[in-house]
């Protein structure tokens, strides 16, 4: 049973070597505030504060262009944790395990229906006079009112200093228990990354893989560079052009449906819009599955091939088309194209991906299309046929036939064209079996920077 919040404060505060100093901005101080509800807060708790006006904060912190931000919480805890070891470090600085916990919140304001989200983070110690850590998470309120709010955000943080000085040493429990004694839709956590003293070789990119397993965000995303990010800080006010695919391994063909797709979107946006268009690849958690659970190691192959390709990567939960669909355009408020293959659009209209829906398969597609969304299809050739399948030429299910030619008609539903029909002939499982069997044509169907990876998956994906 996990412990209560009230415990994980009183132990923390019993606790000898722990010591440190809060400062939050935003939603009252609500973390520091369970420290002072248990018993032995003098044990824990340093310093609280809170610069709520912009004036006052910028005279602590220096200038911010957005005070709900990665940068103001980074300068938040560099002004913090510093101003602790310069004023605590040489009376206690040899028996203490300093930390530094600050946050940056937009909570429910007065008459507002935005966005409430922010950012936590807390620097420490390991053990006295090590150099700092630091971990960091971006969450997003879900309650509809401003006290409900409050009250999720002061547990997160006290459960993020909890995990940070108790379950460091375990990710999947680390990542867990930030939602301890909160029910499910209060809060979503997209981001979480280690840095700093002791994580020098630790990936972050296993920190995003495993929020989405665990169920605390559907998505999370990282640039070609690995660097785990924020999604709405990345692709806000931009048309945003993604790629579903198992990339298991990354083909030619997965490449080429990006290259002729991007123009023709390109050439739909907006002027001021061309040429700002975000590209993804994203990998959906039921491709990771084998087995009983996901193998980290396989997601990490796959994640180095595509960045190593320039790619950007989304991790995501999100099976159904159009909870991918809410999700992106959550993130931004600007065109958004789905890149998917025949067999893919064939899925959609399969009642199995409407079933939890009331409205079922014309809800499904009213929350798909919503807000402009587009799917642009890449052609599939029928190999007992021979036969070309585009998205003119689709059949969809007859009890559909109207539905999909309104799609076409209207432009929701978009063909792509394929360029070289050669990479139409060979699947992702054609190139294991001629891995295994020795042939060597499988090297022009697969980017040479994935070749290691897929030579690998596949004496694992056909043994």
């Amino acid at each position: 049973m996990n412990p209560t919040s009230y415990d994980k404060a009183l132990e923390l505060n019993l606790d000898p070597q722990v010591y440190g100093a809060f400062a939050e901005i935003g939603a009252g101080q609500e973390t520091g505030n369970w420290f002072f509800r248990a018993s032995g807060t003098a044990g824990l708790v340093a310093k609280t504060i809170s610069a709520y006006d912009m004036t006052m904060s910028d005279a602590i912190y220096g200038h911010a262009e957005r005070y709900v931000s990665a940068e103001r919480l980074g300068a938040m805890l560099d002004h913090e944790y510093a101003l602790l070891l310069e004023r605590l470090g040489p009376k206690r600085g040899n028996e203490t395990t300093f930390f530094s916990f600050c946050n940056t919140v937009r909570a429910r304001g007065y008459n507002d229906s935005g966005e409430c989200h922010g950012w936590l983070g807390i620097r420490f110690q390991m053990k006295p006079g090590d150099p700092p850590s630091d971990i960091l998470l971006h969450v997003r309120l879900l309650d509809p009112d401003t006290i409900g709010q409050m009250e999720a955000l002061g547990v997160v943080g006290l459960n993020l200093i909890y995990a940070a000085f108790r379950h460091r040493g375990h990710l999947r429990q680390f990542v867990e228990s930030l939602r301890d004694n909160l029910k499910l839709g209060r809060v979503e956590v997209d981001l979480l990354k280690f840095s700093g003293h002791g994580y020098g070789f630790f990936d972050n990119r296993l920190c995003a893989l495993q929020l989405v397993e665990s169920g605390l965000t559907d998505a999370t995303m990282f640039l070609p560079s690995g660097e785990v990010v924020q999604p709405t800080e990345v692709l806000y006010r931009h048309p945003v052009l993604l790629l579903r695919g198992s990339f298991d391994p990354v083909l030619n063909l997965h490449l080429a449906m990006l290259d002729q797709t991007r123009d023709g979107f390109s050439r739909s946006l907006a002027a001021e819009d061309r040429g700002a268009a975000i590209e993804l690849c994203e990998i959906s958690m039921a491709n990771l599955l084998r087995g009983p659970g996901i193998d980290p190691v396989d997601f990490l192959d796959r994640s180095d091939a595509l960045q190593s390709l320039g790619k950007t990567v989304l991790v995501s939960s999100c099976a159904e088309f159009h909870r991918l669909a809410a999700f992106l355009n959550r993130c931004t408020n600007k065109p958004v194209g789905i890149i998917l293959s025949i067999g893919l659009l064939n899925e959609l209209f399969k009642a199995k991906w409407s079933a939890n829906l009331a409205g079922g398969l014309l809800e499904s597609f009213g929350r798909l299309f919503k807000k402009g969304v587009t799917l642009q299809v890449f052609p599939w050739r029928n190999r007992k046929t021979g036969e070309l399948v585009s998205a003119e030429t689709f059949h969809a299910p007859e009890n559909c036939l109207h539905l999909y030619r309104h799609f076409i008609e209207n432009g929701r539903i978009q063909g792509v064209s394929c360029g070289d029909e050669t990479l139409l002939a060979s699947t992702g499982r054609d190139v294991c079996r001629m891995i295994l069997a020795g042939d060597e044509r499988w090297r022009d169907l697969v980017p040479q920077e994935a070749w290691t990876m897929a030579e690998r998956h596949a004496r694992l994906r056909l043994s």
